[in-house]
C-alpha cells in the first residue's frame, strides 16, 4: 500500500475513532432536576430510570404504618407512571446536546473508468468534510444546551405539580372521611330526634305531622352518610391513582387530619417576588428566550450551509498500446535471424512508466446566490419575538395568580375559623335550647327542626370549609413555586426588583 493511500484509510479511522468517543450519559441532568424539585416541594427524591429495581421496597416503607401529606407527595414522585414517562424527555434532550457536538460525517468518493480498448483504468477518488461545522457547531450546542435546560425545568415544574396535587388530593380524601363520619353523626342526632317525637306522640305531646318531619329528616341524614361513604371511597381511589398503586385505596392510612394552622398574613409583593424567582415555568421561558436567540444567531450563520474541504487523488488511464505487432514482428524477426525467433516483448511497467498520479486538496462550496435563507432567518425572529411575549406575558400573569392565591388562601382559613369558632357552637346552643324548650312546651316543634337544621350544615359546611383551606397551601405553593416554609420565611425578606419584567426589547445581530 502506497503511503498516500495510507494516508487516507488513516483519516477515515481518525474520524470514527472520534465519532465513536460520543457518550450520552444523563445523569448529572436528573441530579439538577432532583435539586430543582427538592427546592419547590420539599422532597428529597425523586424518580431517576436507575432506580426501578428500589422504588418498589421504598414504596412500600412509606406506606407502611400509613401516610402523612408529605410522604404523599414523596411517593407520587416516585412511583407516578405518568411522570416516569415525562422524565425521559431529559434523556432525550441529552442526547440531542451531545448530537450538536457532533462533526457531520465526511464523504469519500471513488470513480473507475475502464478504457473502451482494454488498459489501465481511470482512477478518481475524494474526500471531503464540511468544515462549515467549525462555525456552526457552538450555536447547535447551545441551542441543544437551552433545549436540555427548558427540558429539566419542563419536568421539574410536572413533578412540582404532581406533587402539589397527590397532597390536595390528600387533604381531600381527609376532608371526605371527615364528611363521612359528620354524616354518620348527623344520622345519629336525627334518629335521637325522631326518637324524641315518637315518645312525645305516645304522650298525646306530638302530631302525626312531627313524626313525618323527623323522619324526613332521618331519611335525608341517612342519604347524605351513604353519599358521603362513596365520595369517600372515591376520593381514596383518586389518591391511589396519583400515587401509582393498585392497592384498595379504602386500605389506606391517612395519618394527618385537616390542618388547623393558625391564619397567616403574607405579603403579596414580596410572595410575588418569590414567584418570579422560583416558578419553574417562568425559567423555562427564560431558557426559551436563550434558545430563541441562539437559533437566531445560528440562522444568520447559516447563509453559507456547506463548505467542503478535502483533497482529490487521481491515477490517469492509459489504453493498451498498437504500436507492437505480435505476428509481424514474429516474421520480421525470424527472417533476420533465419530461424523462427520470438520478437522482444514490451513489458506493463514499460507502459506504466507513463501513468499520470495527481493529488491536491479540495474546495466545495455552495453559492447563496437564490437562496439565503431569508425564510429562515425571519421565522426564527418572530420565534424570538413570542418567546420574549410570552414570558412577558407570564411576568404579568404571575402577579394576578400570587394575588388569587393568596387571597383564596386567607379567606379560607378565615372562613374556616368562623365555621369552628362562631358557627358550630352557635348551631349547638340554638339546638340545645330549642330541644329543652320542646321538652318542656315552650317552643314547637319547627324550631327544633330549624335548629337542627343549622347544626348539621354549620358542621358539614367547616368540614368543607377546612378542606379547601388546607388545599389552598399547596395550591399557594404552585403558584409561587416555593414550600409553605420558604414563603413563611420570606415575610421578613426586602422586596426585589423583577429583571425579567425589566428587560427591554434587544435586536439581535448576526
Amino acid at each position: 500500500m502506497s503511503r498516500k493511500h495510507r494516508m487516507i484509510g488513516l483519516c477515515v479511522l481518525s474520524g470514527a475513532s472520534l465519532a465513536g468517543c460520543a457518550t450520552v450519559d444523563p445523569r448529572p441532568d436528573y441530579a439538577q432536576l432532583g435539586r430543582q424539585v427538592t427546592q419547590a416541594t420539599g422532597q428529597e427524591r425523586v424518580y431517576q430510570p436507575g432506580d426501578n429495581d428500589l422504588i418498589p421496597g421504598l414504596v412500600e416503607e412509606l406506606l407502611d404504618e400509613g401516610i402523612t401529606a408529605s410522604e404523599a407527595a414523596q411517593i407520587c414522585l416516585l412511583n407516578n407512571p405518568t411522570l416516569q414517562a415525562a422524565l425521559m424527555d431529559i434523556g432525550m434532550a441529552r442526547a440531542d446536546v451531545v448530537q450538536s457536538g457532533l462533526l457531520s460525517n465526511p464523504s469519500l468518493g471513488i470513480s473507475v473508468r475502464f478504457p473502451s480498448g482494454g488498459g489501465l483504468a481511470t482512477l478518481e477518488s475524494g474526500l471531503a468534510q464540511n468544515i462549515s461545522d467549525l462555525w456552526h457547531i457552538p450555536l447547535r450546542k447551545r441551542i441543544a444546551e437551552r433545549s436540555l435546560d427548558r427540558a429539566i425545568l419542563q419536568a421539574a415544574q410536572q413533578a412540582a405539580n404532581l406533587a402539589m396535587d397527590a397532597k390536595v388530593t390528600y387533604f381531600e380524601a381527609i376532608g371526605a372521611d371527615e364528611q363521612h363520619r359528620i354524616a354518620q353523626e348527623n344520622l345519629t342526632i336525627t334518629r335521637s330526634l325522631l326518637e324524641m317525637t315518637l315518645t312525645r306522640q305516645q304522650a298525646g305531646a306530638a302530631n302525626e305531622l312531627e313524626v313525618n318531619l323527623s323522619r324526613s329528616l332521618a331519611l335525608e341524614a341517612e342519604l347524605s352518610a351513604g353519599s358521603a361513604r362513596l365520595e369517600a371511597s372515591e376520593a381514596r381511589r383518586r389518591l391511589a391513582t396519583i400515587l401509582g398503586i393498585t392497592a384498595d385505596g379504602d386500605e389506606l392510612a391517612l395519618l394527618d387530619k385537616l390542618p388547623e394552622v393558625p391564619l397567616q398574613s403574607f405579603d403579596v409583593e414580596r410572595i410575588t417576588n418569590v414567584a418570579w424567582a422560583q416558578r419553574l415555568d417562568i425559567r423555562a421561558a427564560r431558557q426559551t428566550v436563550s434558545m430563541a436567540e441562539a437559533d437566531l444567531r445560528e440562522q444568520y450563520r447559516s447563509s453559507f450551509p456547506a463548505v467542503e474541504l478535502g483533497f482529490e487523488l487521481e491515477r490517469g488511464g492509459r489504453e493498451r498500446s498498437h504500436s507492437q505487432d505480435i505476428l509481424a514482428d514474429t516474421v520480421q524477426t525470424s527472417i533476420a535471424e533465419g530461424a523462427p525467433t520470438l520478437p522482444e516483448i514490451e513489458s506493463w511497467s514499460q507502459e506504466d512508466e507513463h501513468t499520470d498520479f495527481s493529488i491536491g486538496p479540495s474546495l466545495d462550496i455552495e453559492l447563496p446566490i437564490f437562496d439565503q435563507n431569508q425564510a429562515g432567518i425571519a421565522r426564527a425572529s418572530y420565534a424570538y419575538k413570542q418567546a420574549r411575549k410570552t414570558l412577558e406575558a407570564l411576568d404579568r400573569a404571575v402577579v394576578q395568580e400570587v394575588r388569587g392565591a393568596v387571597d383564596r388562601t386567607l379567606t379560607a382559613w378565615r372562613l374556616a375559623q368562623i365555621y369552628r369558632d362562631r358557627s358550630i357552637p352557635l348551631a349547638q346552643r340554638n339546638l340545645d335550647l330549642s330541644r329543652e324548650a320542646y321538652r318542656a312546651g315552650r317552643a314547637s316543634f319547627l324550631s327544633v327542626l330549624e335548629a337542627e337544621r343549622f347544626f348539621l350544615d354549620s358542621r358539614s359546611q367547616y368540614v368543607a370549609a377546612a378542606t379547601t383551606a388546607a388545599t389552598t397551601i399547596p395550591e399557594l405553593e404552585r403558584t409561587t413555586g416555593a414550600t409553605i416554609a420558604a414563603l413563611v420565611a420570606e415575610a421578613a425578606a426586602t422586596p426585589a426588583a423583577n429583571p425579567a419584567v425589566e428587560q427591554s426589547e434587544e435586536k439581535v445581530e448576526p
